[in-house]
Order: C-alpha cells, then sequence, then structure tokens
C-alpha cells in the first residue's frame, strides 16, 4: 500500500509558517534542493491544499523554461509538471486541469482509495491546513521534517488538534545540511 508522507520545513519550537504565512525563515539552499530532488523522486504524487497548490501552479509549470533557470528550477518544473497532483479544495473545479484529481470531500476515503492504487509514496508539500486535517484523520504515514535552527515563538503550529498520541519510529535516513537544517525522517507507528 502506498503512503502519504508530509514533506514540511518546520522551526525549532514547531511552527512551519509566521502568523501570517511568512515563510522568509527557511534555509534554501542548493544542497537541501540537490537532496529534495533526490527525495521527491521516490514519489509519483504530491498532494497539496488549495493554497500551496495554486502558489505552485502559478510558479513552476513555467519555470524551469525561463533564461535564468537555476539547476534547481529546470529538475523541479520538470517533476512538477510530470507527477499526478492530488488537491484538497472545495473551491476548485475539477474541470481542464491536467494530471490533478480534487478531493472536495469524503476525505479519508478519497485518500485510501489513492493509497491502494498502484504506485510510490504520494507526498504531501507544505500545506498547513490540509496537513491537519490528515492529521486529525490518521491519514498520515510519516513525516520528513526540515528542521531550521530558528525559534518563532508563534505562527502556524504543524501539529493542532490532536486527540490521540501519534507514535513515530525515526528512520536512519536522518541528515543535517550544513546551513544547519536538520532532516528528522520518521514513520508512524501503528501498532
Amino acid at each position: 500500500m502506498r503512503k502519504v508522507i508530509s514533506f514540511m520545513h518546520i522551526s525549532l519550537d514547531g511552527f512551519v509558517a509566521g502568523p501570517n504565512g511568512e515563510m522568509n525563515w527557511i534555509k534554501a539552499e542548493q544542497e537541501i534542493f540537490d537532496y529534495v530532488e533526490k527525495r521527491i523522486s521516490e514519489g509519483d504524487t504530491a498532494l497539496y491544499g488549495r493554497v500551496t497548490y495554486q502558489m505552485m501552479e502559478n510558479y513552476w509549470p513555467k519555470a524551469g523554461e525561463q533564461p535564468n533557470a537555476t539547476k534547481h528550477a529546470m529538475e523541479h518544473s520538470r517533476w512538477y509538471n510530470n507527477v499526478h497532483k492530488v488537491v484538497l479544495s472545495k473551491t476548485i473545479e475539477n474541470t481542464g486541469l491536467t494530471n490533478t484529481t480534487i478531493i472536495n470531500d469524503n476525505l479519508a476515503g478519497r485518500i485510501n482509495e489513492i493509497k491502494q492504487q498502484a504506485g510510490e509514496d504520494i507526498l504531501l508539500f507544505g500545506s498547513p491546513t490540509a496537513t491537519h486535517s490528515l492529521i486529525q484523520q490518521n491519514l498520515i504515514d510519516g513525516y520528513w521534517l526540515f528542521v531550521n535552527p530558528i525559534i518563532l515563538g508563534q505562527g502556524i503550529p504543524l501539529f493542532v488538534g490532536i486527540k490521540d498520541k501519534i507514535k513515530l519510529k525515526l528512520l536512519p535516513s536522518t541528515r543535517q545540511f550544513t546551513c544547519g537544517v536538520t532532516e528528522l525522517n520518521y514513520t508512524v507507528d501503528r501498532q
């Protein structure tokens, strides 16, 4: 069965964005880009909330074609254009979208249906609101947390509305980057 993996930058105190959605504190270095490109190639489905999807859709489809495109922009644009996108949204219409599925109801049923299909991991990028919904319905199977060396003090937390403990197992692929970011790679322990 396929797994839903949450891919998220996080502050040391557990925030994924500042109080107004700010993400200017995230360390975006080439070393991390190279690592992420390698890791995301393991997935063939990207899962987004509406806001993150619209942000991605406004930039990545053509980012690799720009005259000043970086290696990261070209690689990620190519991946983005080829990956199947699943979007959690009650407002986006599922008409005319290429390689995209919109989920607007029966979240658990639809995600579990996708998990049963053939394919690789389903990568949930950013999307704090979507992540909160998936956590509350026990639909996330693992976390790739990129812990940035900063304490924000306030903002949008990663973990909210959790009613029961979620046991995690740290995987050996944990890594530290020279810029001070540490990736913690966990799988959800369902036993």
